[in-house]
């Protein structure tokens, strides 16, 4: 699950904007630094301060990042950052 051990974190999730990508609330995420983030790749993002996972679309006017749940908007910043890519949400089974 881990290609690139030093540049590779968790991180735990806290929300819901990515329910229907199967992504949940306290999940953890392997996240990689070293990859390019490319179209519809679910990235964590900094938006005004703030780290966010989101699904990443590249477009025309400029990068969007949208959430797998309706409740929640699309953001379209001014600036971002990527921090990195998400390449597993391995689900735990056991309480």
């Amino acid at each position: 699950m881990i290609r690139n051990r030093p540049a590779t974190f968790v991180v735990r999730v806290a929300g819901g904007s990515m329910e229907g990508a199967g992504i949940f609330d306290g999940d953890e995420l392997i996240v990689d630094r070293s990859l390019e983030p490319g179209e519809g790749d679910v990235v964590i993002a900094v938006v005004e301060g703030e780290l966010t996972v989101e699904r990443l679309r590249l477009g025309p006017d400029g990068p969007r990042l949208h959430p797998a749940n309706d409740a929640y908007p699309v953001l379209r910043p001014r600036e971002l950052t990527v921090w990195g890519v998400v390449t597993t949400c391995p689900h735990h089974l056991h309480r």
